[in-house]
Parts: C-alpha cells; sequence; structure tokens
C-alpha cells in the first residue's frame, strides 16, 4: 500500500473525502484550519461540496440539513469552536442523524491558547450538549490512526444512527507522518428508511425532527436511543494494551500523549521496572472491561494526560475504586516529557 508524508490535518481531510464525505461545512480556527483548507482545495474536484460557515454554529446546522438528506457530511473545529457547535450537535443526536465532527483541541478555557491540549476530554464524553445523548469518541494517537479512525466513524455513525467525533489535538494536527489510505467502497449504506431525501409519491413523507412535544413520546425516543448506545458500548469499546501482561504499574493514556506514555515505558523497562500502558482508542464507550484487563496484576496505576486530569474519574470507575490511581498532567497547551513521565513512574516504586 502506498504512503504519503502528509501533515494530520490534511490527512484528516482526504480521509474524509475518500470515506465518501460529500460535504464539509467549518470555519477556521488554528490548529485545524488545514484541514478546512484542505477542503476547499480537494472537495470539488471530488465531487462535493465545501461551505465556509459564517460561524461555528452555522456550520454545524448545515451539516444537519445537508445529512438528513443522507449524504455524508462532516465540520472540523478546534475546543472553542467545538463549544459554539454544541446546540447543534444535540440536534443532530436528538435527530439520530449520523456526522462526522472533528475537534483538533488546543488549550483552555475560554480562548485560552494554540497550543495542543486534551482538556476537552469531558466536553466530548459527557457534556457535549444538552440532553440524554452520546457520541462514538475515537481518540487517535498518530495520524495514520486519524486516518483509519476518520473512515470507521463514518461507518459506525451510519451503522448506528448517531454523530461520531474524532478527538484529536493540535500536536496530531500539525505533525507530519507516513500514512496509506485504505482501500474503500464506494457503496454507501441504504438510508431510504429514514432520509429526507424526496419521496416522489412512492413512500410516506420523511420527517427529521429532534422536538416531541409529548414527554411520553420523549421518553420512548430516549430508551430506544440508549438500546443502540447499549449495542455500542458492548461491540465498540477497544483500546491497545502495551506491555501489561506482568506490569506492578499501569499507565492510562490517550491520544498524543500515549506516545510520550509509551517512550517513557521502553525507558522504565530498561531499568527494569515492569510498568505497562492501556490506552483507550475509544473514550466513548469507555474500554472499562480493557482497562481491568491491563490491571488485573498492577499494585498501582497512573494517569497521564495534557490537563489537569479528566481521564482520571473514568478510569477509577472503571476499576471499582479497588486500586490507587495516580495522577501526572500537564496543561495549558504543554505537552508532558518522556522524562518526566518516567520520574513520576519511578517515584510510585514498582516491582523489578
Amino acid at each position: 500500500m502506498e504512503r504519503n508524508l502528509m501533515k494530520g490535518n490534511e490527512a484528516l481531510a482526504e480521509a474524509a473525502i475518500r470515506a465518501g464525505c460529500k460535504c464539509f461545512f467549518g470555519y477556521p480556527i488554528t490548529p485545524q484550519t488545514e484541514l478546512a483548507a484542505y477542503m476547499a482545495k480537494r472537495m470539488n474536484k471530488a465531487g462535493g461540496v465545501f461551505l465556509q460557515a459564517e460561524s461555528e454554529i452555522a456550520a454545524v446546522n448545515m451539516v444537519l440539513g445537508a445529512a438528513s438528506t443522507g449524504v455524508r457530511a462532516m465540520t472540523s473545529s478546534s475546543s472553542p469552536g467545538i463549544s459554539l457547535k454544541s446546540e447543534g450537535i444535540s440536534y443532530l443526536a436528538g435527530s439520530d442523524v449520523p456526522a462526522v465532527i472533528i475537534n483538533v483541541e488546543r488549550g483552555g478555557p475560554g480562548l485560552g491558547g494554540i497550543q495542543p491540549s486534551q482538556q476537552d476530554y469531558w466536553q466530548a464524553t459527557k457534556g457535549l450538549g444538552h440532553g440524554d445523548f452520546h457520541l462514538i469518541v475515537y481518540a487517535p494517537a498518530s495520524v495514520q490512526e486519524m486516518v483509519d479512525m476518520v473512515v470507521t466513524a463514518f461507518n459506525k455513525a451510519d451503522e448506528y444512527r448517531v454523530p461520531a467525533m474524532i478527538l484529536a489535538d493540535g500536536l496530531l494536527g500539525q505533525m507530519m507522518e507516513p500514512v496509506a489510505f485504505p482501500e474503500i467502497s464506494a457503496e454507501q449504506p441504504d438510508k431510504s428508511s429514514w432520509a429526507a431525501n424526496g419521496h416522489k409519491n412512492s413512500r410516506a413523507h420523511h420527517i427529521v425532527n429532534s422536538l416531541y412535544i409529548d414527554p411520553k413520546t420523549l421518553e420512548e425516543k430516549i430508551l430506544e436511543r440508549y438500546e443502540r448506545y447499549a449495542k455500542i458500548k458492548e461491540n465498540e469499546a477497544d483500546a491497545e494494551l502495551y506491555l501489561t501482561d506482568d506490569a506492578d504499574i499501569v499507565v492510562c493514556a490517550f491520544g498524543a500523549t500515549s506516545r510520550v506514555v509509551k517512550s517513557a515505558i521502553n525507558d522504565a523497562r530498561a531499568m527494569g521496572i515492569k510498568v505497562g500502558m492501556c490506552r483507550p482508542k475509544t473514550v466513548w464507550p469507555f474500554p472499562e472491561k480493557q482497562i481491568r484487563t491491563a490491571c488485573a496484576n498492577a499494585s498501582k496505576v497512573l494517569c497521564v494526560e495534557m490537563s489537569m486530569g479528566q481521564m482520571i474519574d473514568d478510569v477509577k470507575l472503571a476499576l471499582n475504586c479497588e486500586k490507587p490511581v495516580e495522577f501526572f498532567g500537564r496543561t495549558g497547551g504543554v505537552i508532558p516529557t518522556p522524562a518526566e513521565v518516567l520520574d513520576k513512574i519511578k517515584s510510585m516504586g514498582g516491582n523489578k
């Protein structure tokens, strides 16, 4: 398979086009602007539509309209822009409309800074809009994985009729790595049972809607949606386990931070410290079973994040708070170093 050296943001865009994305609506914001710029150059040539909206709010609502017709649609932004999109994302979920949202995270809160961050974990997994709903949220750790996860995100969004998010960060968006694009079927899933794309007197009208005045009807819709969420939890939770079989200390990290952690683990292993890593590849659904498996023989757990500690609560809950979980993180856009993580691992002891 041919490999190309590409910047992360541009690889995300190319992967979406190859996955059959026909409509992209966005608004420029650092550090994801190259994604939208790439779409502006490529979408028309690929038979799709690119539109720079007047705002993030407009962009996500354009996605709702386009995706309601059954086409694959996507938007992207960075942290403050995703906050603006949160109402529209709730409308997507409440309308059972599949779409893909890219968040190339930056430091916050507020305008914060433009450096890489993982401070949007809570937002993505627990509070991305009002109401009872979830998105499938993928957490890539390389440019290649971003490519692969974009394709998966479109497929799974269609399969379960839910929006899906790629939770990347400025480090992955800006770095360049060799990537290979998988062969993708040109066939799209049949959405004729719900899409609002013209009926020509051959079927009843399809109405895409998230408003239910009768509370009993709304409750039934939400309960049905949660049956799908249960299937997603059972079938789609995913994680990478690295050197965990004999690990006395297990480090939990996701996204770009896991690359730093893996380097620190290799150095610790060279010193004889039995340490491994569990890396969630989906952060919703959270890979609880995989974390319990990874930590089965460990006496201590460490959570490393580019935040003040947002995933750590999910790690503790996955372990039923039966093992001590410590934290190390940098925030505001500061990237932890392998040496810093190694120092933390050494301070925790561990068997040799």
